[in-house]
């Protein structure tokens, strides 16, 4: 969620040639390469960024969540928390990640008087992203020197997304059923596709779009959305909001989610969200707090041309090419 909070270092009164270069230099590195100067983490919202940690980059997401949860027509009402932990690593490029997931979850469950007390795996899921296109790379757009105006006029590109995917597993560890919504036991693994966006619009506005296919295959299969716009209030601090939804065959919801989070160093993140939908069959609130850190020792910076320039081994191809049509020539 921090991502965007490094674009945020310029004012409208800093204007003068020398930050207007170094803020070209320093949009057209963030456009290029996976890594950012900050903590890029997917907290406190449910939605997932279509650009990765960063090669080598390995980075930890964990939350603790207050449950209550009510079901008007089935008369049960279940309270408690559960804890939630996230594992990325870049892998071999800087547009791919590996990505595990695990959710822990332990409640009193009541119905017709009777209390029970519950406790499991919800959630298990191993996955991979790779980030298809970016519609900032080999792009730059160069400042105009002389007019604020024109640096911050409504831009078309803005509207044209970063494109990822996304392909993973789910495994059902919940052999009692305690946390299923049908009434068979699920598969004990399955598979989920996802298709993310995300748009940059301006310094301080992001929104993430994911449209993802859960446990396919199976009888809880279901098609899923999560929108998630973000905003950048300062160099620390940034806020959210989120709708989720969920269409399957045993379940369908609607989640609104907000909340907000505070970069407590360039490599670490708190967060604070609050989650709620508008039915009651079952209605369901969640509220908690969370916490990102990453590890960078063993990133080494990718060094990337400018727009319109030639690395050193294509220039070396272009001389050497050039040395043997001379050569052709005089023979």
């Amino acid at each position: 969620m921090n991502s965007i909070i490094h674009l945020i270092k310029f004012n409208k009164k800093m204007v003068s040639k020398r930050i207007l270069a170094l803020t070209s230099l320093f949009c057209t590195f963030i456009a290029q390469a996976q890594f950012t100067d900050e903590v890029n983490s997917n907290r406190p919202g449910k939605s997932m960024m279509a650009f990765s940690v960063g090669k080598t980059i390995f980075q930890a997401e964990s939350g603790v969540n207050y449950v209550a949860e009510k079901h008007n027509l089935l008369n049960y009402d279940a309270k408690g928390y559960n804890g939630e932990l996230t594992l990325r690593y870049g892998f071999l490029k800087e547009e791919l990640e590996i990505i595990g997931e695990i959710q822990y979850q332990k409640d009193n469950y009541s119905s017709y008087g009777v209390e029970t007390s519950r406790s499991g795996i919800r959630n298990a899921i191993i996955g991979a992203k790779y980030l298809f296109y970016d519609p900032f790379k080999n792009y730059e757009e160069k400042p105009n020197l002389y007019s604020w105006k024109a640096n911050h006029r409504f831009k078309w590109r803005q509207f044209i997304p970063a494109l990822a995917g996304y392909a993973g597993i789910s495994f059902n560890m919940d052999k009692k059923n305690y946390f299923g919504y049908g009434p068979a036991l699920e598969s004990s693994a399955s598979p989920r596709a996802m298709v993310i966006a995300q748009n940059h619009f301006g310094t301080r506005w992001v929104l993430v779009t994911n449209i993802a296919y859960n446990k396919i295959s199976t009888d809880y299969a279901s098609i899923d959305y999560v929108v998630t716009l973000t905003r950048g209030i300062n160099q620390n601090w940034s806020a959210f909001i989120e709708n989720q939804g969920y269409n399957g065959k045993y379940y369908s919801d609607g989640i609104f989610r907000f909340g907000a989070a505070y970069l407590f160093n360039k490599d670490m993140q708190i967060d604070a969200s609050l989650a709620s939908n508008a039915k009651s069959t079952p209605s369901i609130l969640y509220g908690g707090i969370g916490f990102t850190w990453r590890f960078v020792k063993n990133y080494q910076e990718v060094k990337m041309a400018k727009p319109g320039t030639q690395s050193k081994m294509d220039k070396k191809m272009d001389k050497k090419a050039e040395k043997n049509k001379r050569k052709d020539s005089v023979e």
